[in-house]
């Protein structure tokens, strides 16, 4: 039998880059390159996992054409469709087992992104049993999310929860809560992401989920643990310093 993990208690695996290959940055870089915009790691970094309404007016920011951040979304998502129509949306290799791996050590897991349940139903449905409940987060009203995902959905503390994502700005914010993060950076060849993510210090970057093994979530769990014990040792220092600051405030009036 399997020993379970001791600290994680919980795997928070992104859709669209992660369970699903990357449809989106291909769409992206051709969207502002066919209207004039120099495509950079500056831009990038902007667009990516916003919310739609920010993504969208990013969009419209950038391209040399006159129009609103919902016409840029409009004309986004009309190139996308025509994108998929010749690309379609695939399940990454390795993502299934990566769900069964987490669920072998004691982790409950849960899919998230920007995009409606609708999207998860329609490319991920058939394995929906994978993940507990509710199954899948959008996260686009609270973009990135992961504060919410674990304290809001599943009750947890941050340091208990392990993030895996495509997105150097969610990996910042990981980092910022004190959450596990494994970085699966796309492979399309215009993409930033793996430079973004070496920026922002992200230990952990795989290019297949199959590198994701017992050995290196164990190593996270490790991690999580010394995360969680530093702050509660800090958390510990500052109350014996108020105490020992209120004695003498005492003592100094007697």
């Amino acid at each position: 039998m399997v020993q379970p993990l001791s600290h994680l208690r919980l795997g928070a695996v992104n859709i669209d880059g992660v369970m699903l290959e990357d449809t989106f940055s291909p769409v992206i870089h051709l969207f502002l390159v066919s209207r004039g915009c120099e495509y950079t790691a500056e831009v990038e970094r902007a667009i990516f996992s916003q919310p739609r309404a920010i993504a969208g007016r990013l969009l419209a920011e950038a391209v040399d054409e006159p129009m609103t951040g919902q016409q840029a979304l409009d004309a986004y998502f009309e190139e996308r469709a025509r994108y998929v129509a010749t690309h379609p949306v695939r399940i990454s290799a390795g993502a299934v087992e990566l769900i069964g791996t987490l669920r072998s050590l004691g982790l409950r897991v849960v899919c998230y992104g920007g995009l409606g349940k609708d999207h998860f139903d329609t490319f991920l449905g058939e394995h929906a049993a994978l993940f507990d409940a509710p199954g899948y987060i959008c996260t686009d009203s609270i973009r990135p999310g992961l504060h919410e995902i674990a304290t809001d959905h599943f009750g947890l503390e941050h340091d208990q929860v392990l993030v895996i994502d495509d997105v150097a700005k969610v990996a910042e914010e990981a980092g910022r809560l004190g959450m596990g993060f494994i970085g699966y950076p796309s492979g399309f060849e215009h993409s930033f992401q793996r430079e973004l993510m070496v920026e922002a210090g992200v230990r952990h970057l795989v290019d297949s989920l199959h590198s994701v093994d017992e050995n290196l979530l164990r190593a996270l769990d490790a991690e999580a643990a010394e995360v969680s014990a530093a702050a509660a040792s800090m958390t510990a220092g500052s109350m014996t310093a108020g105490s020992t600051t209120a004695t003498s405030m005492t003592a100094s009036r007697c």
